[in-house]
């Protein structure tokens, strides 16, 4: 009779270390999808706070504030084609420059935005020193709403224009207004093409490195790293190749922007396992 029931019990058996195992998968789970999660979110800053330079480049360059006196037409995206730009006072420095997108438009480059970015520039954006600070009034984009400061600085050499662009209490809130996310910290930022002719923005190119910590309402923090500079062409509307580490307590995120097409597709793998394609907003 025990010889009987034997291969019921081996079965048994073999059903609990299966359901254990599972359980573990399970628990571990979570971790993992707040890394995959804050890996998105991440990558949602980044596009965001790029966005807000484009407009703040395109502002300046528009006013005659990048530090060239001419009568040529700036050529650009276009991304200030249905918002209001104020600047005060006209003859001295610093300056504050008010751009308006109102109760929501959606520009030439076909991104909608509402609120107000308020700018408050030290001198002429290409003049070593120079700083911005960019603060946001009810600004959205694509229905992401957008809090915090961003400070640019002009590090720029004779060998190259470059500034730094610190992130401070950033905070973005995704459409429906249900999960937000923090997150802060330090880009370097140099221009690798257009510099000579900072009337054409179209050609400008950017490569960026440096820090970023981003954090979920729960606390959950995850630090990301820039391990192959990220290539932001203004003609693209997101960062178009390069490569971030996202790192948590027990995983790691490779967040991957592609070969330089441009594109809204991104990738992220956990622990070098196969990647989950995603869509910039």
């Amino acid at each position: 009779m025990k010889t009987r029931n034997l291969p019921l019990l081996l079965c048994l058996f073999s059903l609990y270390l299966l359901v254990s195992c599972d359980k573990n998968k399970e628990e571990a789970d979570p971790e993992t999808e707040t890394t995959f999660t804050l890996s998105e979110n991440q990558a949602i800053s980044e596009s965001l706070a790029d966005d807000a330079n484009t407009v703040f480049f395109e502002a300046a360059a528009s006013e005659g504030l990048s530090g060239f006196r001419t009568t040529q037409v700036v050529e650009s995206t276009n991304t200030l084609s249905c918002a209001t730009v104020t600047v005060t006072p006209q003859n001295t420095f610093p300056k504050t420059i008010v751009i308006d997108f109102g109760a929501g438009c959606t520009s030439a480059d076909g991104v909608t935005r509402k609120g107000k970015i308020n700018i408050v520039l030290s001198d002429t954006v290409r003049h070593h020193g120079t700083t911005a600070v960019m603060t946001f009034d009810g600004y959205h984009v694509q229905g992401f709403k957008v809090e915090g400061t961003i400070t640019w600085t002009n590090t720029s050499t004779q060998n190259g224009l470059s500034w730094t662009r610190e992130i401070d209490n950033g905070k973005v809130t995704a459409p429906g207004g249900n999960y937000y996310w923090l997150h802060e910290g330090t880009k370097y930022v140099t221009q690798s093409a257009g510099a000579n002719t900072p009337l054409n923005l179209l050609d400008d190119v950017f490569t960026v490195t440096g820090n970023h910590t981003v954090t979920n309402p729960s606390g959950d923090s995850r630090s990301a790293t820039i391990t192959e500079a990220l290539e932001k062409k203004t003609i693209c509307g997101h960062v178009s190749k390069g490569k971030i580490k996202i790192e948590g307590p027990h995983h790691f995120a490779i967040l991957d922007y592609g070969d330089g097409t441009c594109d809204r597709v991104a990738t992220i793998s956990i622990d070098g396992n196969a990647p989950r394609t995603f869509l910039l907003p």
